[in-house]
């Protein structure tokens, strides 16, 4: 194998490769998001969980390795002669890994506060093309290491369990901890390298304050409710159920305006019904009670004010998601919102919209589109 290695290095392919060497895991993250992109799609599905625990199971194998490599454990063997691959395979798996929960929380179109977290994980899957230099550090390895876990067994124990609420979340947390403390002890234990390198309390203290902002995150609403997402809120003129398709017309936006599919203008007739159309992502037979919640924003007092909750179920297995809505009269003109909210008060995603009275129904821009 060594030899095979030489060959190919001395070869006109093999010296380019290694003279650009600085840009393959770039290469590497673009193809595992690319291979993502188009491989994963539904949590549910046996292939995305086999993929998602294989990855979490081989970067912690990768991370004891890579800890435990240089205190001549593995001396003479295959795992010390390509030693120097093994930070790469540790920025494979932190990108493969955060690059598919970047793509499961793109599910939601919400660009509420829940965007914040879907944020955070975007540019920690851009960040890890900077860690090359930094893999080493044994700290920023096991913070990162534990927010990928905790962030997978939010995923995965609600879809194997077909159950989620706040107290499975916890439960969790308390599992991805407990995994991380684990590794993190037994790599301490095998390796004199490590327990040189590193104070275990720091490190323990380290991970205990990235538990408790996460848990802080989700009691302020600021993790959607994994597995569940919102795939699409309209606010519309009319909707109709016909042979189990939900054919709904709306105000569609500028062509500039991509991001979103309905103008949050709403130009409202005297008497006319004011609907909220959703669809909600839920792993298969994950049953769960969901409401719209309305809400009108008072000039006077420049605060949201509640006007009406209405609740529906959402069942778990279709594709394109599970679909419902609600509908209003007499509205008032002004600002108004629709959260989708689940019985443990997490938001799954916000229809925003402006109520403009008009005199004459609105013709102009509209869309009938089945879901």
């Amino acid at each position: 194998m060594k030899r095979t290695l030489v060959r190919y290095r001395n070869t006109a392919f093999g010296r380019f490769v290694f003279r650009h060497q600085k840009y393959a895991p770039i290469l590497f993250f673009m193809g595992g998001f690319i291979f993502d992109t188009l491989t994963l799609g539904r949590i549910d599905r046996v292939y995305d969980t086999v993929v998602l625990c294989s990855h979490m199971t081989l970067l912690s194998i990768t991370l004891y390795l890579f800890n435990t490599v240089d205190d001549d454990k593995w001396e003479g063997t295959f795992i010390e002669r390509y030693s120097e691959y093994l930070p790469l395979a540790i920025q494979f798996f932190f990108g493969a890994l955060s690059s598919a929960f970047v793509i499961y929380f793109f599910r939601s179109v919400s660009m509420s506060k829940t965007m914040f977290f879907f944020i955070l994980l975007v540019l920690l899957l851009f960040a890890n093309e900077f860690l090359k230099k930094k893999i080493s550090n044994k700290y920023l390895q096991f913070s990162v290491y534990f927010f990928i876990s905790f962030t997978f067994f939010a995923f995965i124990i609600p879809t194997l369990i077909k159950e989620m609420n706040t107290f499975i979340f916890i439960i969790s947390g308390l599992i991805s901890l407990g995994c991380t403390m684990a590794l993190i002890t037994f790599i301490y234990i095998s390796s004199p390298g490590t327990r040189a390198e590193i104070s275990l309390k720091k490190l323990i203290s380290l991970i205990l304050s990235i538990y408790i902002t996460i848990n802080v995150f989700y009691y302020f609403n600021l993790i959607p409710p994994v597995p569940l997402a919102m795939d699409t809120g309209l606010v519309a003129h009319d909707v109709r159920k016909i042979n189990n398709e939900y054919i709904v017309t709306y105000e569609n936006n500028p062509w500039y305006i991509f991001w979103r599919k309905h103008d949050t203008n709403f130009h409202h007739q005297a008497g006319e019904r004011v609907y909220v159309f959703t669809s909600v992502f839920a792993p298969t037979d994950l049953k769960k009670s969901i409401f719209h919640r309305w809400k009108w924003y008072n000039p006077e007092t420049r605060k949201w004010e509640v006007t009406d909750d209405i609740d529906f179920e959402v069942a778990g297995g279709r594709d394109r998601g599970f679909r419902g809505y609600t509908y209003k009269n007499n509205l008032k003109e002004g600002q108004w919102k629709v959260e989708v909210v689940t019985e443990e008060e997490l938001i799954l995603g916000i229809v925003d919209f402006e109520i403009k009275n008009t005199a004459e129904a609105h013709r102009g821009g509209m869309v009938k589109k089945s879901f």
